[in-house]
């Protein structure tokens, strides 16, 4: 299996290539597995007749510190979406926008129905200590964040109709029983930040990354096992070297036996070709009458690469756990843009059956990355369910090996 490197890293999504980097620019060798034939784990998009379509519908959110630390965001060319977010209410529709970057939307804002003065002030309770020293919230005893709303009386239609609709997608789980530390930390990139997408697809995230690395990633390898050790058991063989780093999802680790199994949640989206006939808001829609779908987006509005001129590009967005079939997931898209879809061509589907470990309380929000013998792990398990997490994993357990080989 060729020479004997100083790390191998098992996995090439963006925790594994994060770490690589990382252990490359140490002057280490470094060789990085990956059984997908292409880079980038759960972040993939394929090209489907002039569009771009991601495995389930990420955004990239730039307030994250390690997309800041760690990614060439100008080199992405991020397309963003409005801060945000139009929300349905059965006989029409409602829309909530930030007024410090979408000031032209504070009209409908105020006139949306949504805002209860004593639910703001709730929120701002809520909110504001982890926005303004998010270390020191993080010493906090974390409980559900249903619980945490009960107790600063956010009870009304922004919890219900908007929060957690938009957080549903977000968590891949009923937001009601996540952790309320890791919530208002989302909570807090939101208000920082304005996601968007890369202009060639989230794919464009790892293949910018693995395109650090001075060795081509071993695409097609499937590794079989670990140790004892630091060893890599392939098809073809072992490869010894001085520490592993597993980046692989949880479940993958979990089959290898290095961590224990937790649940996660799963996401199912449907990638719509339409006439550009929907509306250019670039606004996220959620549905407040609390129907099965997570979230809809024109995602063409926001990013033009994303469908051939003009033509349109809807996604939607459903938790795995409603079971929503085909015909109906088409029902629910035109219900919420109020659209005939006749002419709207399902591109494809994605079931995402893994797609987040939930955050249930108390979430440890790190754990280990040094397994110990030379073996280590990462990945967004082992930290955040998000890009953030994945990212700040890799980094840790970059800086875990070195320690380790410096004895």
């Amino acid at each position: 299996m060729g020479h004997r490197p100083d790390v191998v890293v098992v996995g090439a999504g963006v925790a594994g290539l994060a770490c690589a980097a990382d252990l490359q620019a140490r002057g280490l060798q470094v060789r990085v597995l990956e059984k997908a034939d292409r880079v980038g784990g759960r972040i993939r998009t394929e090209r489907l007749d002039g569009y771009l379509c991601d495995i389930g519908f990420q955004l990239l959110n730039p307030a994250y510190p390690q997309v800041g630390r760690t990614v060439d965001v100008p080199a992405l060319g991020l397309q963003q979406f409005a801060a945000g977010v139009r929300v349905n209410r059965g006989s029409g529709s409602a829309v909530l926008g930030d007024p410090r970057r979408e000031p032209h939307l504070l009209g409908r804002t105020l006139r949306s129905g949504l805002l209860d003065v004593r639910e703001i002030a709730g929120l701002i309770r809520w909110a504001a200590p982890t926005v303004l020293a998010p270390q020191r919230s993080l010493r906090a005893p974390d409980r559900t964040v249903a619980q945490a709303w009960d107790a600063v009386g956010v009870r009304g239609p922004l919890r219900r109709q908007v929060l957690q609709p938009f957080l549903s997608g977000v968590l891949a789980d009923d937001p009601g029983h996540a952790s309320d530390t890791y919530v208002r930390l989302l909570i807090r990139s939101f208000l920082l930040g304005t996601p968007g997408l890369p202009r060639e697809g989230m794919q464009a995230l790892p293949d910018q990354l693995a395109a650090r690395l001075s060795a081509p990633v071993e695409t097609g390898t499937e590794v079989v096992g670990i140790g004892p050790g630091p060893v890599v058991r392939t098809a073809s063989g072992k490869i010894r070297a001085r520490a592993v780093v597993v980046a692989t999802d949880l479940p993958a680790a979990a089959a290898l036996d290095l961590t224990p199994t937790r649940p996660t949640g799963g996401l199912t989206t449907w990638w719509y070709a339409t006439p550009d006939d929907l509306p250019r808001d670039r606004l996220l829609c959620v549905d407040g009458q609390g129907g099965p779908v997570a979230n809809t987006a024109v995602v063409s509005a926001a990013a033009p690469s994303y469908a051939p001129p003009g033509r349109g590009l809807v996604q939607l967005t459903a938790l795995s756990a409603a079971g929503l079939g085909d015909d109906r997931a088409l029902a629910q898209a035109g219900r919420l843009w109020r659209a005939d879809t006749t002419e709207w061509e399902l591109l494809v589907r994605h079931d995402v059956h893994d797609a987040l470990p939930v955050t249930r309380p108390p979430l440890p929000i790190r754990r280990p990355v040094d397994l110990g013998d030379g073996i280590l792990l990462c990945g967004d398990h082992q930290d955040t369910p998000s890009t953030q997490g994945a990212l700040a994993s890799g980094h840790r357990a970059a800086r875990a090996t070195v320690r380790h080989l410096a004895g």
